[in-house]
């Protein structure tokens, strides 16, 4: 690894030290090393022949799929910036992203290609559309791409040079594009490998969108070690706890929603989860009561982790073989400074124990929000601490409790109360399968807290019942003074549970 310095170098050395052995698992199809590599090799040769220079973003815009992953590497090997696209985004969303980064190809589904397609008359410079399938009229099918034998371009990035451009979800307005350096995207992958003690002989298990970060750390994380990934097109619980009993996965790697599912399911009774050796999960705050159920029922060790978009995945977790601290998101990651800023002056750290925004400082923050040199200044600090939005608490240890997201702040009467509160204590009743909490108007405390539960199957419980229930453990003002029942909660692509969408679909 001495000579690696992008993410595009981990094929070629994952196919050296480890050739025939297999990297990727899809329903569709099944790769090594040395296939991966080399099918993202002809990738780059057909981008470079079709006028893809590198510095160009080449955008990917699909579902899991193993395309997507040969996609990925290849855009690297062209010298290409990857920006990688959520799917959940509108045709509307995609011509912004497309537009800001000014993209010279997209890589997509045939299904999708034609409206893509369309879209290419708003976006200036956007030469290419692939499609992984039957390519309509105006796109090239990605099989002509693999059928290339062209020269592989010989690309000697600079570390410190932009890798990707990855679009925040913002909650107003349009999505920023977070520019991630090789070293950042490369040194996460790394780092978080380290840290979770991946090998050659894991086989991982996993959901995650590859254009999200933790996906992409996953993925690539276990590339780089030699270890294997099962990837799913789209999370289904019985199908996950199968695949986990198939391939006798090592690793399962989701989000709270994905743990709280299984454990849900009837099919988690007979499911063989003998093999896994540990598991992560991050994206939100995850509830206690899901942590000790999973544990003891997979018998393996539930890794809390920490990232963003900003810092092109991880920023904090646990070390596999340090002593567990159930609740926290770890420590940082080594090399990467964390504290907790006190809420009123970010130039101090707030008291140990007392909530504050947390704070990151180090090489895997972003080079800022690609043509937003305002918001890269307000995000981060003239001495490199960027801005998280979260609030947490640090212990003496360095061990980091996320409190909650700043923005998902509940105010009701001038106190001030997190969702994640509420959501821990009522995911601990029993008859409560998922919960989310978030705010309703209220024309005297100005909101009031709600919780949105989606019972277990077969399981009853009433309003008054589960107030009373949070009630025993949480302050007067922070209990909930509403629950509505719901068939299921919206969530994001990968599976987070959406907070403001709670009210626009829930308010009668």
């Amino acid at each position: 690894m001495d000579d690696m310095v992008s993410p595009g170098g981990i094929l070629p050395h994952a196919a050296e030290r480890f050739g025939d052995k297999v990297a990727l698992v899809t329903a569709a199809r099944t790769l090594s090393f040395r296939e991966l590599d080399a099918a993202s090799d002809r990738v780059a040769a057909a981008l470079a022949a079709r006028g893809v220079r590198p510095g160009r973003p080449v955008s990917l815009y699909a579902q899991n799929r193993w395309e997507w992953v040969v996609a990925y590497h290849g855009a690297l090997k062209a010298g290409a910036v990857v920006n990688p696209v959520n799917v959940m985004l509108t045709p509307e969303e995609l011509a912004f992203v497309l537009r800001d980064c000014a993209a010279a190809a997209v890589f997509t589904s045939a299904e999708q290609a034609a409206g893509v397609v369309a879209l290419t008359r708003d976006v200036p410079g956007l030469g290419l559309v692939v499609a992984f399938g039957e390519p309509p009229e105006g796109a090239v099918g990605f099989a002509d791409l693999l059928a290339a034998d062209g020269p592989v371009p010989q690309v000697a990035p600079d570390p410190a040079a932009p890798s990707t451009i990855g679009y925040t979800s913002g909650t107003t307005g349009h999505p920023k594009g977070a520019i991630q350096s090789h070293r950042a995207v490369l040194l996460n992958c790394a780092l978080t490998a380290t840290m979770h003690g991946r090998t050659s002989a894991d086989v991982v298990v996993t959901a995650l969108p590859a254009p999200h970060v933790y996906g992409n750390v996953v993925i690539n994380g276990t590339f780089l070690v030699g270890g294997t990934v099962v990837l799913m097109e789209r999370f289904a619980p019985a199908e996950a706890l199968r695949l986990i009993g198939e391939h006798a996965a090592t690793m399962f790697e989701g989000v709270p929603a994905m743990y709280a599912a299984m454990l849900a399911e009837p099919a988690l009774e007979t499911a063989e989860l003998s093999s896994l050796t540990r598991c992560t999960v991050g994206g939100q705050t995850i509830p206690l009561s899901t942590i000790r159920g999973w544990q003891e029922r997979s018998g393996a060790p539930l890794i809390e982790l920490w990232g963003m978009t900003e810092l092109a995945g991880l920023g904090t977790t646990h070390a596999l073989h340090a002593p567990p601290v159930p609740g926290s998101i770890g420590v940082a990651l080594p090399g990467v400074e964390v504290r907790v800023a006190d809420l009123a002056d970010v130039r101090r750290d707030a008291p140990r124990g007392e909530p504050g925004e947390l704070m990151v400082r180090g090489p895997i923050v972003m080079l800022g929000y690609h043509g937003n040199p305002q918001a890269t200044a307000e995000t981060i600090e003239p001495d490199g601490w960027l801005h998280t939005g979260d609030i947490a608490t640090m212990t003496d240890t360095g061990h980091v409790f996320v409190v909650d997201r700043r923005k998902d702040m509940i105010i009701t009467g001038g106190y001030n109360v997190y969702p994640a509160e509420i959501e821990r204590v009522l995911a601990a009743h029993p008859a409560v399968a998922m919960v989310a909490a978030g705010p309703v108007p209220d024309s005297v405390k100005g909101e009031l807290a709600c919780a949105y539960v989606v019972l277990a199957a077969g399981a009853t419980a009433t309003e008054e019942e589960l107030i009373a229930f949070a009630g025993r453990s949480l302050a007067a003002y922070k209990r909930p003074r509403l629950v509505r029942f719901v068939d299921d909660l919206p969530k994001t692509s990968t599976g987070k549970i959406m907070r403001r969408e709670l009210i626009k679909q829930y308010t009668p």
